[in-house]
């Protein structure tokens, strides 16, 4: 019979919807070859099938390894927001509650600079208490700004309003998160500000959930000694 009539697509169609044809012709098998993926050697259907059976485990652990690896990277992480909360809690007044949210974010979290604004919380006299930088006047773009995000701002710190907050170190930032400070009702009362001179630190496709929590528990610690 000549099999030339038929298209590779007709014979690749015909043994897929007859699987039982090397059932009944195993002899074959043994016969075909084609070529190695590494070498170009000819080889058996069979060697070809465990070379393609050890790239796919080989894939699978790959993605295991790194499975593993994020795991236990958020577990590290969940150890250190855990450690920053206990502190948060065990604070007292505002100073105290600055001093642990600084040392924890700048210590166990590196973050090379951090930096913070409040407004519109607080009484006159726990201001007072506890004045200091958190607590200088930010003008109402920021504001607005701050107010807008419905998630945490990651990525280049050039043009935003918050580098002033550094200092000397502004024009140095390359990145950064900027993250709103909330009450209960919604209303944002604050901003959050980590940068670094490193331009990949905080990147645009950074995930946030562990900075929003770290916010949030954040601003009930902020309103729990400020509005006391």
């Amino acid at each position: 019979m000549d099999y030339s009539q038929y298209s590779h697509e007709e014979i690749a169609r015909y043994l897929s919807d007859h699987p039982e044809f090397f059932d009944q012709y195993a002899d074959l098998l043994a016969l075909v070859t084609i070529p190695d993926p590494h070498t170009g050697r000819a080889i058996s259907i069979t060697e070809r099938q465990l070379f393609t059976l050890r790239d796919k485990v080989r894939t699978l652990e790959s993605k295991l390894s790194e499975l593993i690896g994020f795991g236990e990277e958020n577990d590290s992480i969940s150890d250190k927001v855990h450690a920053m909360t206990v502190a948060m809690m065990a604070a007292a007044d505002y100073p105290s509650l600055s001093r642990a949210l600084y040392a924890h974010l700048g210590g166990a979290f590196a973050v090379p600079h951090v930096g913070m604004r409040l407004w519109g919380v607080g009484s006159a006299d726990v201001l007072a208490a506890g004045a200091n930088r958190d607590f200088l006047p930010v003008g109402d773009s920021l504001k607005a700004f701050a107010g807008g995000l419905q998630r945490p701002y990651c990525g280049n710190a050039a043009g935003q309003d918050s580098v002033a907050w550094f200092n000397d170190f502004g024009p140095h930032l390359k990145s950064m998160v900027q993250i709103p400070l909330r009450n209960t009702s919604g209303a944002c009362f604050g901003l959050m500000v980590l940068a670094s001179e490193d331009p990949y630190r905080f990147y645009p496709d950074l995930g946030t959930l562990y900075l929003e929590r770290i916010a949030g528990l954040a601003s009930a610690a902020f309103q729990r000694v400020l509005n006391a």
